[in-house]
């Protein structure tokens, strides 16, 4: 028979409350124990007197029997002096998970690109003014004709934005008319009655 010292659980929904209890590994956890030694009530401060309560001699007899204490109870045994508990050593367990990584990755590559495209925009905000600059340093018999191609460019670029309007015009108006459509052959109908 391989004996555990470990917590019962008892107490209301959300209200724990726990036993320290030798028992038989095979039994369930809120199941038949042999000896209660101890207690546990997590919802106590801290550093309150009755947050852990355990009988030590009762303990320390059960322990040299062969009893083998959970984690959990491990630890209490370990504030209370009666246990040595071994330090453990998980390295991986502060790694993020591969999803986290692969987040932050993606995230650091939208950012990148991000910045990417903005620089190229800079440049090319950049490189348009200094195009400029030399038209408006030429000679003044040449500047009225110059000054004449930037308005011309202007007239231009205003049809060009205008034909996209009038393209989505295009399209909603169909969308508009089809309705339209509909409605004179109702009418038709209800004369037909």
């Amino acid at each position: 028979m391989s004996l555990k010292i470990r917590m019962s659980r008892g107490g209301a929904k959300k209200r724990p409350y726990f036993r320290i209890v030798i028992a038989d590994s095979r039994m369930p956890r809120d199941g038949r124990f042999i000896e209660r030694v101890g207690s546990y009530d997590p919802l106590l401060p801290k550093d309150h007197e009755g947050r852990v309560t355990l009988n030590e001699d009762r303990i320390k007899h059960w322990l040299s029997v062969g009893a083998r204490p959970s984690d959990r109870v491990n630890r209490f045994l370990d504030a209370a002096g009666i246990m040595k508990r071994e330090a453990r050593n998980n390295p991986n367990k502060a790694k993020p998970g591969q999803k986290r990584l692969d987040r932050e990755e993606a995230k650091r590559e939208a950012e990148e690109k991000a910045k990417e495209e903005a620089v190229a925009a800079e440049a090319a905000a950049k490189e348009a003014p200094v195009e400029e600059a030399p038209a408006e340093e030429a000679p003044a018999e040449e500047a009225p004709a110059e000054e004449a191609a930037p308005d011309e460019a202007a007239a231009e670029e205003a049809p060009a934005e205008e034909a996209p309007a009038e393209e989505a015009a295009a399209e909603e108006a169909p969308a508009e008319e089809a309705p339209a459509e509909e409605a004179p052959a109702e009418e038709s109908e209800e004369k037909k009655d």
